[in-house]
């Protein structure tokens, strides 16, 4: 049976009382108190094993009084609750050297859980200092969901483990892998992101590495390759999944001996990065298929991080849209406010897109329509047209009340691309990345269109049977068959 004194700070009378019954039937002793200055009076006198604290009090705020504590009990270990489950207070807490972070409700089971582990083992985290701005809050969303996301991140941050986040497109994994670099003790080193999918699979290695002078047709020059330019901070590789084999047996060797030689070079060079890899994909089917080493994936999947789909966190979608419309704001564009019954047409919708696809709707609205308040009408609206005749309605068409071609909506799509990234030019490699954001819909309709014949579908695309199976395969279509 374990034994300890736990002190207790919270405002909240039920949460107390909860807690009280609990761990007093865990055989702790419970010490009960509504404000910071008890908490303070009893921690300055020496007592208890443990301190579970609220973020907010009446008194003071449970982050001014955890500095405190850790400079006269840097042994005492903290629990910090918080019914403001932003990623920032988990990010805070971690920083202030918080032994754990639970955000409100929680799960009776874990705190007792977490108390027995708290008051054997004594064990407190280093202090680093916090960075908090709601200006820069990299994460959005409250949902348990996104909860169990910042916990993980929060135990990272002081580590150099390799991190694989799977989600599917769109749901924020290079936003994660910032977050890991910018809030761990890398944050003074370079951040250099390398999209797998992007780079033709032949200058993957070169690009990765760097080459020598002469090392292949065109190399006229020596350049440094992307481990070259992290060194000293992260590494993320996005889509990892599309990696091919003779560049995973070179990033394999890289990893387990950490060193790697240049494309034509010679002399092993040393490497100090930090690895965050990300992927869509189901690597496990992929190393089944033989197209992913299986020895690789675990070197990279040390820790896991699942990022959740929008369509399992629509409660966060109030706060996401609040967070884009302020982000718009201040980069010019007209202060926007959305109706209730707006905000409940978009909950309902299921998001193909995920967060990226939110984000675009809600730059439109705010660049292209006058109104002030974003109504249900117009989400609807929205909702229910493809991008391109959604922006030419918003524009009053184009003057002669036709459907535009596909290239006007390509068009319209590109300059809204290339005008996010301002004065600067988006990532290399636009050319394949847009064949493949081309092909997958015209694939995927002209089967739909079909009812699955891919025979059929061959022939109304023009391509051969035999590459057609092969993009299906590259792009991960679903392939289904009639009924009729």
């Amino acid at each position: 049976m374990p034994n300890g004194t736990i002190l207790i700070a919270d405002d909240d009378a039920a949460i107390r009382t909860v807690l009280n019954q609990a761990l007093s039937r865990a055989g702790f002793t419970v010490r009960l108190t509504s404000n910071a200055a008890t908490l303070w009076r009893w921690v300055s006198s020496g007592e208890g094993d443990l301190v579970i604290t609220d973020v907010i009090m009446p008194d003071e705020n449970a982050f001014d009084v955890i500095p405190r504590i850790r400079n006269l009990r840097p042994d005492l270990p903290i629990v910090v609750m918080s019914a403001q489950n932003t990623f920032m207070t988990a990010i805070k807490a971690s920083e202030l050297g918080a032994y754990e972070y639970l955000p409100k409700p929680f799960d009776l089971k874990e705190v007792v859980g977490i108390a027995g582990r708290a008051v054997s083992e004594k064990q407190a985290r280093q202090i680093t200092g916090a960075q908090e701005g709601a200006d820069n809050i990299p994460l959005v969303g409250r949902s348990p969901a996104m909860q169990e996301v910042y916990r993980i991140l929060a135990r990272l941050m002081q580590t150099d483990l390799t991190v694989m986040i799977n989600g599917e497109s769109g749901t924020g994994k290079e936003l994660v892998a910032r977050a890991l670099h910018d809030f761990g003790k890398r944050r003074n080193g370079p951040f250099v992101a390398v999209n797998m999918a992007a780079i033709p699979r032949d200058l993957i290695e070169s690009e990765l590495f760097g080459h020598e002078k002469g090392a292949f047709t065109g190399a006229q020059a020596r350049m440094s390759g992307r481990f070259e330019q992290a060194d000293g901070g992260t590494l993320f590789l996005d889509e990892i999944g599309d990696m091919p084999m003779e560049a995973q047996t070179r990033l394999l060797r890289v990893l387990q001996q950490g060193e790697y030689t240049t494309v034509g070079g010679r002399n092993p060079i040393k490497t100090d990065v930090r690895i965050i890899a990300a992927t869509h994909k189901d690597l496990r089917q992929a190393i089944n298929q033989g197209l992913f080493r299986e020895d690789l994936y675990f070197r990279l999947n040390v820790v896991p991080i699942r990022l959740p789909p929008l369509r399992e966190r629509t409660e966060d979608i109030p706060d996401l849209v609040r967070h884009f419309f302020a982000q718009a704001e201040k980069e010019g564009l007209p202060a926007k406010q959305i109706e209730p019954a707006a905000l409940d047409r978009l909950r309902r919708y299921r998001w193909s897109g995920n967060v990226r696809e939110l984000e675009n709707m809600v730059r439109r609205l705010t660049a292209l329509y006058p109104q002030e308040v974003i109504t249900a009408n117009l989400i609807e609206m929205e909702l229910s047209q493809p991008a391109a005749d959604q922006a030419v309605a918003a524009s009053e068409g184009n003057g002669t009340g036709e459907i535009p071609s596909i290239s006007e909506a390509m068009e319209h799509n590109l300059s809204s691309y290339f005008s996010e990234f301002g004065d600067d030019l988006p990532p290399p490699g636009l050319y394949h990345r847009i064949l493949r954001e081309v092909e997958l819909p015209l694939i995927s309709a002209s089967l739909a269109a079909t009812r699955g014949n891919q025979i059929k579908a061959a022939e109304l695309l023009g391509l051969n049977r035999n590459t057609l199976r092969k993009k299906i395969r590259d792009l991960e279509i679903p392939v289904f068959r009639s009924s009729r």
